[in-house]
Formats: structure tokens, C-alpha cells, sequence
């Protein structure tokens, strides 16, 4: 019971933290897009969305290419599939790695069957840090928007088909307006390609995923220290 508190303390000083990141750090996508502020939403914390997964990693990390809002493909390694339960339902998702500059943390994007309704239509992350032991805790009540959910200045990666869930996950940040929260992966790349005969081909792009920087996957949560 008190370590359950004490989580929940913890997490709602890091949503505070994070809103104060948002409004004012010359790194925040709101910031940078000059996109007027609101405090981000989220579903109450629930303790039931906090699993325990065990990764079964791939042989050797394959190179993997994670479709953009910009209709592009963010260059990524495929380390492997976490494996987990909630509600007695086995589940996975892929993990990924976002390539040099970002160490050892890895993520995880994924959707459910709150996205496009509840949360951001396409797709919310999850970042963990790689250990030798491949056992984590997933905390989806820390699952986050990436930064196109905000403003079009970002470039995000979407999650892949073998990362949609087919359970709800009301837990972590819900969508953040109602018009930035398409059903799809981006409305404005399914307005071009409707204008575009033939539709051009997706050129690959590398992207960073915790980079809070134009062109970036925008998967960053601010530091503790700000």
C-alpha cells in the first residue's frame, strides 16, 4: 500500500513537472511551434497497468523502417518483442532502438483500443532502458504522446501494425485537443496522397527518438532536474 502511494506521488510530480516543461522550455513543441498551451490530459493512474515483461530478443537487431507522419520512414533496430499479461490476456509489443546518440534507452510505441478516441489516434510511447537481465517493468501509466501529437513542426514514428494492442489501455496521456488527434496515422498525409497521382514513394529518414529537435521523433520527457 505505501509503495503504491509512494508511485503515485511520484507520478503525479512527474506529470507537474512535465506540464512546466511543456509551457515554457525553449525545447517544449509547444515552444518551438508557437502552439498556444494547455495542461496535457491523462487517465487516472491505475496500478493494474503496471506489468512486468521479460524481452526475448532478436538473434541479431534488424534494421527496421517505422512509417512518419511526414509519409516517411524513421530508420530503426528491431531489438526484440516484450512479453507480458494484463488481465490474465498474454500480450507483446516490439521494441525498438533509435539508432546512435541515445544510449541505452529504447522504446516502445504502440496503440490500443483507446487510440483515436481516447488518446492519440496514432499511437502513444513508451520508454524503458535497456538491462542484461531483459526484465522491465512497463509503466503504461507514463505512456506519452509523441510531439506531432502537438504541432506539425515534429516528425514522428508510428507504431507498427504488430504493436497494436486489442485491449483498451486507459492509462498515461490522453489525447491532447480533439482536432490534434487524428484516427490515422496523420490527416494531412492521407489528404496529400488523395491529391497526389501516383503518390510519391516514402523516402527514409533517421530519426531520434528523444531528440526534442525539428525533424525529431519527439519521444522526450523532460528531465527531473528542470
Amino acid at each position: 500500500m505505501a509503495a503504491t502511494q509512494e508511485w503515485r506521488r511520484e507520478l503525479e510530480t512527474e506529470r507537474t513537472m512535465k506540464n512546466g516543461f511543456m509551457a515554457q522550455d525553449p525545447e517544449s513543441p509547444f515552444v518551438v511551434g508557437r502552439v498556444p498551451f494547455h495542461e496535457l490530459r491523462y487517465f487516472p493512474p491505475d496500478p493494474k497497468f503496471r506489468v512486468r515483461a521479460t524481452l526475448q530478443r532478436r538473434p541479431t537487431p534488424e534494421e527496421a523502417y517505422l512509417r512518419t507522419n511526414r509519409d516517411n520512414q524513421a530508420v530503426m533496430r528491431y531489438i526484440g518483442d516484450l512479453t507480458f499479461a494484463i488481465g490474465g490476456e498474454p500480450l507483446h509489443l516490439r521494441l525498438y532502438h533509435a539508432g546512435e546518440g541515445v544510449g541505452t534507452s529504447v522504446f516502445v510505441p504502440f496503440r490500443d483500443l483507446t487510440s483515436g478516441r481516447e488518446s492519440y489516434g496514432a499511437g502513444r510511447y513508451v520508454m524503458l532502458e535497456l538491462n542484461e537481465a531483459d526484465e522491465y517493468e512497463v509503466d503504461f501509466n507514463r505512456a506519452f504522446n509523441p510531439y506531432c501529437a502537438y504541432t506539425d513542426d515534429f516528425e514522428c514514428a508510428f507504431p507498427p501494425s504488430e504493436n497494436d494492442l486489442p485491449i483498451a489501455i486507459p492509462a498515461g496521456e490522453k489525447a491532447w485537443a480533439a482536432d490534434r488527434d487524428p484516427e490515422g496515422p496523420s490527416r494531412a498525409v492521407v489528404g496529400r496522397a488523395r491529391r497526389s497521382s501516383p503518390p510519391s514513394p516514402a523516402k527514409p529518414t533517421t530519426l531520434r527518438t528523444g531528440r526534442p529537435a525539428r525533424r525529431s521523433t519527439g519521444g522526450r520527457t523532460p528531465r527531473k532536474s528542470r
